[in-house]
């Protein structure tokens, strides 16, 4: 399966399983969404179970917070991470805190999804990456996977978990994994083994880092579609480096990371996203002060600028191979 397919997936296997779960947002139900992903799903569960919104963010969480707040187990798509902006009062302020607000009496069983990132030529409002906005509001849990095998296994978890998840999608890779080299053939999901999905359910435990390739002289934190310029990049420059993918933001998987950095002494941390506040400035600092004497260099991180995406000079932008080079020869030169 490619990514698409295996989200389509794990949306029916668990709506076979659970009546009490609804999938709703913008063009999902007839059209089966704009990438695809909840394709078949209205013709298979019905239009009460799965159907079209306005085109209104905060109305579709807030229905959301509705419907979980009485038992129902909304899975919503917000059809581009650019849109959520208009949704981010009601998540910060309803679906992250109502557990905490109501000592546990409701909980807020439901899945936000959304594709985000760029390399499709999206501009501006079609590419952003705000991942680090909600990894920084206690009450919600922050996934992004990197392949069809993890992206079914995830969603899954997520929506078996009690807790609110934003489900971030790297839009890039849906169709085939992207190594940062725009210029050359896309690869199809068929020829990578993360696209054997196993049929039926399974899981991919929320909080647990997956370490994609093994080595020595440096580990490399990534996640989305980074996973794959990361691991093309390393593997160009013969460099001995351990390539972390965290899976999941929040919870993170920090032993993972701590055993990997005291291994190898050097940590690169690589994020589609602007540079200032993005996430891989909480991993970095979280690396400095959990491994600080068993580091040889300075953390190194390769992100997006502190730029809107630009249309024009997407991969000047894009942090591709060219920019991942460089920080690796700093980062083992250091």
């Amino acid at each position: 399966m490619n990514m698409i397919q295996a989200l389509n997936d794990a949306h029916k296997v668990m709506m076979r399983r659970d009546e009490d779960i609804v999938v709703f947002g913008e063009d999902i139900g007839f059209f089966g969404g704009v990438f695809r992903v909840t394709e078949g799903l209205q013709k298979e569960f019905g239009k009460q179970r799965v159907f079209d919104a306005p085109i209104s963010e905060g109305g579709i969480v807030a229905t959301a917070v509705g419907m979980a707040a009485y038992g129902i187990k909304p899975l919503i798509e917000i059809q581009f991470a650019d849109y959520i902006y208009p949704g981010y009062d009601q998540i910060v302020s309803e679906v992250a805190k109502m557990r905490y607000r109501t000592a546990g009496e409701w909980t807020m069983p439901m899945v936000i999804r959304t594709p985000y990132g760029g390399g499709i030529f999206g501009g501006q409002t079609h590419s952003q990456s705000p991942e680090s906005l909600f990894t920084h509001i206690a009450g919600l849990k922050v996934v992004v996977p990197s392949t069809p095998y993890d992206a079914k296994g995830l969603l899954i978890a997520a929506v078996e978990d009690p807790d609110p998840i934003i489900f971030f999608e790297p839009k890039r890779i849906y169709n085939g994994p992207f190594e940062g080299h725009h210029d050359r053939p896309v690869t199809p999901w068929a020829k990578h083994p993360a696209s054997e999905v196993p049929e039926g359910h399974y899981t991919v435990p929320l909080g647990k880092a997956a370490v994609v390739r093994e080595g020595n002289e440096l580990t490399v934190l990534a996640y989305g579609t980074m996973v794959h310029v990361a691991l093309a990049a390393v593997n160009e420059q013969g460099i001995d480096a351990e390539v972390i993918d965290l899976r999941s933001l929040v919870p993170l998987d920090i032993e993972t990371i701590e055993k990997s950095v005291e291994k190898t002494g050097r940590c690169l941390i690589a994020q589609e996203a602007p540079r200032t506040s993005g996430f891989a400035a909480e991993l970095s600092a979280l690396v400095q002060e959990r491994c600080f004497y068993h580091l040889e260099a300075p953390v190194e991180r390769v992100t997006g600028w502190d730029t809107p995406y630009p249309h024009a000079y997407e991969w000047a932008y894009f942090p591709g191979p060219k920019r991942m080079k460089t920080a690796l020869e700093k980062v083992m030169a250091d």
